[in-house]
């Protein structure tokens, strides 16, 4: 079951100069918001993870590029968790059995 409505987890953060907010940078991670894990099931204090609640999921995807300036990588476990695809297809069976 995908969680809808996700934040973010990060390793690393970076403050706009024009506005003075703190975005994600580094591995990001989707976070649910009241939880102490990530999607993929890390622990956010253990793994030194900063959280951002005011950053989207979706804002921090690569082809997004809304917060997406310092991201260097984005967790394939969480992604997963999260409903994406490592090809944009969805699934079909094309021989069924008997």
């Amino acid at each position: 079951m995908a969680v809808r409505n996700a934040a973010v987890a990060s390793a690393d953060q970076w403050r706009d100069p024009d506005d003075g907010i703190r975005y994600p940078a580094g591995e990001v991670h989707a976070w649910e918001r009241g939880r102490n894990e990530t999607v993929c099931g890390l622990s956010l204090s253990r793994s030194g993870l900063t959280r951002f609640p005011h950053v989207g999921w979706a804002d921090v995807q690569p082809e997004s590029g809304r917060h997406a300036e310092e991201v260097q990588a984005v967790c394939r476990r969480c992604a997963a968790g999260m409903g994406a695809r490592r090809d944009q297809r969805g699934w079909t069976r094309t021989n069924p059995r008997p």
